[in-house]
């Protein structure tokens, strides 16, 4: 997610709102996600259930961010959050997204996204979350901040790509990830466009197993498969 120069993970935020009770959304799923998913490389979820409270839980997995998961109405979230949680709208956000910024103590823990110009309100439903907070990680210990050659010991051979028509975001699949609706968005390193090396290609579509070996993981999105997600109870 980002600028389509690829080179800064999130697009300027040119006004925010604080939230005190209800945003609004339609809970329909980000765009691109349906060419993401078919992007990235399915393989089975790993089931990791541990008992940690609410503001310790850093865990990223195939069912949500922290405490925010999938299918999780706003309102549900922050009963579960409670009062020491801040919430403030991003818009814009993205070229094609606003955000929610979600915070504990003064320090924003991750975002949800939902299609630009729409609000998003109580009784939503989470589609797709988002953080580039470095203390969240995957059970197996890889989230913003990982160098992707550390990354590629724990999942597999990773292959990098981008997408013109995506705006040439740029992401890494590998041959054994988790989950194929955990999405890994890289940061190329010294400021560059790109952590792979491409070949020249007039292809909207480009991938290469080459890569900068300072290249780290930027961010981590987690979204609905099959393009939707249905309440459930939490």
């Amino acid at each position: 997610m980002g600028c389509s120069d690829g080179t800064t993970l999130l697009s300027p935020t040119t006004t925010s709102q604080s939230v005190n009770s209800s945003p609004s959304v339609q809970g329909t799923p980000i765009p691109k996600a349906k060419q993401l998913k078919s992007e990235l490389t399915p393989s089975p979820t790993p089931s990791a259930k541990k008992n940690i409270p609410v503001y310790e839980n850093h865990t990223i997995s195939a069912e949500g961010i922290g405490a925010a998961k999938l299918g999780m109405t706003f309102r549900q979230l922050k009963k579960v959050l409670g009062s020491d949680a801040e919430y403030q709208v991003k818009s814009p956000f993205m070229v094609d997204e606003d955000a929610l910024a979600v915070s504990q103590a003064g320090k924003v823990q991750y975002y949800i996204l939902y299609p630009a110009g729409t609000t998003f309100t109580d009784s939503q439903v989470i589609q797709s979350v988002m953080t580039d907070n470095p203390n969240y990680r995957t059970v197996q210990g890889v989230g913003p901040g990982t160098p992707l050659k550390k990354a590629e010991t724990v999942y597999g051979n990773a292959t990098l790509f981008y997408n013109t028509e995506n705006e040439s975001r740029e992401f890494v699949k590998f041959a054994s990830l988790p989950a194929h609706n955990i999405a890994f968005r890289l940061q190329a390193p010294d400021k560059g466009q790109f952590a792979g090396i491409y070949t020249q290609s007039n292809n909207s579509y480009h991938e290469t197993k080459e890569y900068n070996e300072n290249a780290d993981i930027g961010l981590v999105l987690v979204l609905c498969q099959d393009g939707s997600c249905h309440s459930q109870k939490h």
